[in-house]
């Protein structure tokens, strides 16, 4: 299974910033000493024109230039720096990398990304561009010129189970019919102005296992029932768990692999290319964000090899770069 990860997605950061950091070095070697059949590869950073799919040239320039404004900067919580620049190019890179292996084989994934915060043409929340929201456009894009402008759009399906709303997915796709925005999340944590997905399920504090995983089935019921995707953008929070600093809810690890067996499940059995990336995680002690992340890699690689032995579900994947 192909996952995408640079050792540019570890920024050095000010003494005492409360971003993990570390976690994307942590499971990068967890993967690779675990889980042979994750193949690492290189993320590409995404370009320009790819970023403009889903975001203003003046603030993509921005970022790149520096020039960006103090309070947008304060409000992602990154200070800037040519690095800072590079690895949020480069975060988004890996997600549409994994996008488009994922359309030929199945499953893919980036240890990056779920950048859900990301306006158009803002960042907030530790997210500077929308990984989520470019590779949508990006694969609708790819789709058409492939099979023409006669042939139907791409229809795309993000599934947002990252803690905190994905209010800045939700801003950019709110009169997009093209893509179904599903958010399950705490209700009283960050972002506390939510913006509205095409459905959003708020969660108590507290919320334990057996609520959680009976939201997520009455939502995926929710969106078989009002739209038909051709690809899943999964986005596999690890900051549900109950170990998490910030989370405020109380799932397990085998609720959180329940819940990530359940969205692959779902979309192999529909013959949907899943793409996914890991969002936040914010663990007391780091290492149990990363063993919830490893757990997410561990059953995508079972629904990977099923796509390679299933002739049916690979004969849905139509697509080529």
């Amino acid at each position: 299974m192909q996952a995408f990860y640079s050792d540019r997605f570890v920024l050095p950061l000010p003494p005492g910033h409360r971003f993990p950091m570390e976690k994307y070095q942590m499971l990068r070697d967890r993967l690779t000493q675990e889980i042979p059949q994750v193949r690492m590869l290189q993320a590409p950073e995404a370009t320009a024109g790819e970023l403009a799919m889903a975001h203003d040239p003046a603030y993509i320039q921005a970022i790149a230039d520096g020039s960006v404004d103090a309070k947008i900067l304060r409000e992602i919580g990154f200070p800037w720096s040519p690095a800072m620049a590079a690895r949020a190019r480069r975060s988004v890179g890996g997600t549409l990398a994994a996008g488009r292996a994922a359309m030929r084989e199945g499953v893919a994934a980036n240890l990056a990304g779920g950048t859900h915060h990301s306006y158009a043409h803002k960042g907030g929340g530790f997210c500077v561009f929308n990984d989520m929201a470019v590779t949508a456009r990006v694969l609708q894009a790819e789709w058409s010129r492939r099979h023409g402008s006669h042939a139907a759009p791409l229809q795309v399906a993000i599934i947002d189970l990252d803690v905190h709303q994905g209010n800045g997915t939700a801003s950019i796709f709110r009169n997009d019919a093209s893509v179904f925005t599903l958010s399950l999340h705490g209700d009283k944590n960050f972002p506390f102005r939510k913006e509205d997905s095409d459905l959003d399920i708020a969660l108590p504090d507290g919320c334990g296992d057996g609520d959680y995983l009976a939201a997520l089935e009455n939502a995926l019921l929710d969106l078989e029932g009002r739209f038909s995707p051709g690809v899943v953008l999964y986005l596999a929070g690890a900051d549900p768990h109950e170990g998490d600093r910030l989370g405020r809810l109380k799932i397990s690890y085998d609720g959180l692999q329940a819940r990530d067996r359940r969205v692959f499940d779902w979309c192999f059995r529909r013959g949907l290319p899943c793409v996914f990336a890991m969002g936040g995680g914010y663990g007391s002690d780091i290492a149990t964000t990363v063993q919830v992340q490893r757990n997410t890699y561990a059953i995508a690689v079972e629904y990977w090899q099923r796509w390679a032995t299933t002739a049916g579900a690979a004969s849905a994947l139509q697509y080529s770069a």
